[in-house]
């Protein structure tokens, strides 16, 4: 480093006569390139933040339309499971409603309807949730025409005499060849409307017709779209030229809303022909857009004034700026060498963490196998000792033929011990190699067999239904029915002290096999734990809380989900979402009568 000899000033440089113009020539240079940087950000970010800014409005409108058609899906199943109620059907055959309201209040709040409505073969309302309609007469409702002539659920779109729309499904109720009335679902869409409102600028769902049915404006229900936004009134030519020379952007506009340039995204709903359609305005783009800007321009005259602040005191900075780095060097240095020091103190202390740490991993890893060899073979011990006491007793009064059958379990129950042993070896092993086509309904059977013994000691009514159909999916046998019993596990203990325990064992198909048992014990206080290993609420020996921590890993590994909630009426509900085998999803439909009781 070397300092400008003092004897060359610089007003005695040759070159010191051109300085001004050269200044000038800077300058200008200068302001060249902000205004083509400028320029340049407008355009570039102005057509970057468009295009995420339409992205994140179609990923919005994909969002929307998935929880459409989950309410529509949800929604279309109930009308078929109500018209199989015997307790309704018994209420239309005696006449007697007196707890047929009642009953339709219970389902509506776990169901999610906005309204459940039981009417006679006249079309007379005998039981709704809404008891100001009670006795209200439908025989001419579209929904109950509809509903008399079909044997199958029916949809039904109805515009309200106070505004709006009302959508339903409806299904007719019969018993022996007679139709004794209909059973009426509304579904609840107007939810939707009250949650676009509060994100995207504007959103409507139009039907195969065209008519908006379904709007964030209450103007726009039952008109065409070019109607709808006629209401209104766009920009004139003056006011939207006025809007481009005062914003940078002047980005196009697909439409104006409220007389405001906005951006349309419209996709069809894979429902009777709906299409939803939003609106979004450019004004979070043109704010960002403009603030980059105002930040380059402030940027580019701090720069300015910089340089003209360093042009004025070049000489005297100099020197101190040469004194101020040898002095920022040698800190710099000493600060490097006592980090260097600090480091190698730190690399020291982390292999000893390391070192330990492994070693806490190995110690954890002997544990959780432990116990979950333990876990995993309680239940058949506990099976096994029953059978032998059972067996026992029967040699006592000599019937051997009955003790035989007793002896085939445990020897049934020896092998799958050794299954599980098997299977917990593989574990390590890539999930999925055992894979085969499994009929769910089977294996719910292989279960209650396993769990006979604990069910008969507690005298639990188990309930079953049943699909009449095969639910095939793609599952390793023994895991799948490890999965049950620790669920029927689960519910036999939750009802334990209880009054008249029972279990429901419930399987359906639709896009998914879901398999669901519900208790009537006191449901679970903490959800959020409820799968994380070693949680349990038992008392300490009856339990090592690993049971549904290991089913929802087996599940997740079959590619599905298990889930845990609190029902309504008490108790709690586990269920189990499979996906169908391919040769099961063509033949899945939402609307296909798929469930029987067994």
């Amino acid at each position: 480093m070397a300092a400008t000899p003092p004897s060359n000033p610089v007003s005695r440089h040759p070159m010191s006569s051109k300085t001004p113009w050269q200044l000038r020539l800077g300058l200008a240079l200068f302001l060249m390139i902000a205004v083509g940087v400028v320029t340049y950000t407008n355009k570039f970010l102005g057509e970057r933040f468009t295009e995420n800014t339409r992205t994140r409005a179609e990923l919005r409108l994909a969002l929307y339309s998935g929880n459409l058609l989950s309410e529509l899906q949800r929604n279309s199943i109930v009308p078929q499971l109500l018209a199989r109620d015997p307790a309704l059907i018994g209420a239309l055959n005696s006449s007697d409603y007196t707890q047929t309201t009642q009953r339709l209040l219970s389902f509506v709040d776990e169901i999610g309807a906005a309204s459940l409505i039981l009417l006679d073969k006249d079309g007379r309302a005998v039981a709704v949730t809404d008891r100001n309609l009670l006795g209200t007469n439908y025989r001419q409702s579209s929904y109950f025409v509809d509903a008399l002539r079909s044997n199958e659920t029916v949809f039904t779109v109805q515009a309200r005499e106070v505004g709006g729309y009302q959508f339903t499904y409806s299904r007719r109720i019969g018993s022996g060849g007679e139709v004794l009335g209909v059973v009426v679902v509304e579904v609840n869409l107007a939810k939707f409307e009250r949650s676009w409102a509060g994100i995207s600028d504007a959103v409507f769902v139009t039907n195969s017709e065209g008519t908006i049915i379904l709007a964030t404006e209450n103007t726009w229900r039952g008109l065409p779209e070019e109607e709808a936004l006629s209401v209104r009134s766009a920009p004139s030519a003056i006011t939207r030229a006025l809007q481009a020379t005062a914003d940078w952007t002047a980005l196009p506009a697909d439409a104006y809303l409220r007389g405001e340039a906005v951006m349309r995204e419209s996709s069809r709903l894979l429902f009777q022909g709906w299409q939803i359609t939003s609106f979004t305005t450019y004004a979070s783009i043109r704010e960002r857009v403009n603030g980059v800007l105002a930040l380059e321009i402030m940027g580019f005259a701090i720069l300015l004034a910089l340089g003209f602040y360093v042009l004025t005191r070049q000489a005297t900075q100099r020197a101190l700026g040469f004194e101020r780095e040898s002095a920022e060097l040698r800190l710099l240095n000493t600060r490097l060498q006592q980090e260097i020091a600090e480091r190698e103190r730190v690399e020291k202390n982390l292999d000893m963490a390391e070192q330990t740490l492994a070693q806490s991993s190995k110690l954890a890893a002997l544990g959780e196998m432990s116990a979950a060899v333990s876990h995993e073979l309680n239940q058949p011990l506990a099976a096994m000792k029953t059978y032998l006491a059972g067996a026992r007793l029967l040699l006592q009064r000599a019937r051997p033929d009955e003790a035989l059958s007793s002896f085939q379990r445990i020897d049934d129950l020896i092998e799958r011990m050794g299954a599980i042993t098997r299977q917990l070896k593989s574990y390590a092993r890539k999930a999925g190699d055992s894979f085969e086509p499994i009929d769910i309904r089977d294996a719910v059977t292989a279960g209650l067999a396993i769990m006979e013994p604990q069910l008969k000691q507690r005298q639990v009514k188990i309930n079953r239904v049943l699909p009449r159909d095969p639910v095939i999916v793609l599952a390793d046998r023994l895991r799948l029915e490890q999965v049950i019993i620790n669920l029927l596990r689960n519910a036999l203990d939750a009802t334990l002290g209880g009054d008249d325990p029972s279990i429901d064992i419930l399987l359906s198909q639709g896009d998914t096999a879901v398999l669901a048992v519900r208790d009537n014990g006191q449901g679970i206080e903490d959800l959020d734990a409820l799968f994380e290993p070693f949680y349990t609420t038992k008392q300490p020996g009856d339990g090592v809380g690993l049971g549904l921590a290991i089913s929802s890993g087996i599940v997740n590994d079959l590619g599905g989900r298990l889930t845990a909630r609190n029902a309504a009426t008490g108790g709690a509900v586990f269920e189990v979402q499979l996906p169908l085998a391919q040769d099961q999803q063509a033949s899945a439909r939402p609307n296909n009568p798929a469930n029987a009781a067994e």
